[in-house]
């Protein structure tokens, strides 16, 4: 009996030790019903690093052999360290200049188009990379899910900020009530409310070769916050369907793989989606002008 009870003891021991759980995987939210989606997408950039551990100051151990006495020898005075003049004082290290992003091939033409868009803070058109530009680019790649969102101003974040830059509103027909553009050509969307625009241009992706989304102007016949694609056997959040099966709805791949499209829909990322669903309703006009090149 004693034995046995001496084995429950060690085998409790070794479930208290061992412990029990389990662990849930956390797949990744893909931005814009890839996460963004976009989410969020990306965070500020951190420098990290570790101190080296400090050697003991002397080592010692034990003699039997008696040490012969040394003659103490006078202290030396301790002479006062002269303090910098004002003015010389080395600057202390900040975040900012540790964070700076590397300098993309394109920086000075991601400059210039940055700087018409506005809103992405203060950027100097010169071609070389500061910590304003660093910050201005990664806050223009989080906000349209460009991915990685380093601040780097390589060919993808060159072609959206030329295509939101160069986007001509005017070119929307847009009457009294909420209306809908597109531009086909550039893939960029916006929002117009008697004449005036409400919601500035931004990425979208419409239908791919054989399936090019048709220009013309139509109304929004249908709503739902999340609409079943039987066809295609997937949800389509912030449904506005206007034309046939054709609507708005927020992407559920991402938006920026140009190697792919929709099967005619406007796909838009989280946060636009969400937007284009609180300015819409039922009739309001849809305004599609140009073409998909390639389509």
């Amino acid at each position: 009996m004693q034995v046995r009870h001496r084995a429950r003891v060690v085998a409790l021991a070794m479930v208290m030790l061992v412990g029990a759980g389990g662990c849930a995987s956390d797949p990744q939210a893909d931005p814009g019903g890839t996460g963004g989606g976009l989410a969020p997408v990306g965070s500020a950039e951190q420098v990290t690093g570790a101190g080296a551990a400090s050697l003991p100051d002397q080592l010692t151990g034990s003699d039997k052999k008696p040490r012969p006495k040394v003659k103490s020898q006078p202290k030396a005075r301790a002479t006062k360290t002269p303090k910098p003049s004002k003015g010389r004082r080395a600057p202390t290290p900040t975040k900012a200049n540790l964070t700076r992003c590397q300098l993309g091939e394109h920086q000075r033409e991601v400059e210039t188009y940055l700087a018409r868009l506005g809103g992405f803070g203060t950027l100097t058109v010169d071609g070389r990379q500061t910590d304003a530009d660093c910050a201005a680019i990664k806050k223009f790649q989080q906000r349209y899910d460009i991915r990685p969102a380093e601040g780097r101003a390589g060919p993808l974040t060159l072609d959206v900020a030329k295509r939101l830059a160069t986007t001509d509103v005017k070119r929307c027909t847009a009457g009294s009530g909420t209306t809908f553009c597109i531009d086909l050509t550039r893939q960029t969307t916006w929002v117009m409310r008697d004449g005036k625009v409400v919601a500035k241009p931004t990425v979208t992706r419409t239908g791919m070769a054989g399936y090019a989304t048709p220009a013309g102007t139509y109304k929004v016949n249908l709503r739902n916050l999340k609409e079943w694609s039987n066809p295609y056997e997937v949800w389509l959040p912030y449904w506005q369907r206007f034309n046939g099966g054709i609507g708005f709805h927020e992407t559920t791949t991402y938006l920026h793989n140009a190697g792919i499209g929709s099967h005619g829909c406007v796909n838009l990322l989280h946060a636009d989606a969400v937007r284009w669903w609180e300015l819409g309703k039922v009739g309001s006009r849809v305004v599609l002008v140009g073409r998909r090149p390639g389509t």
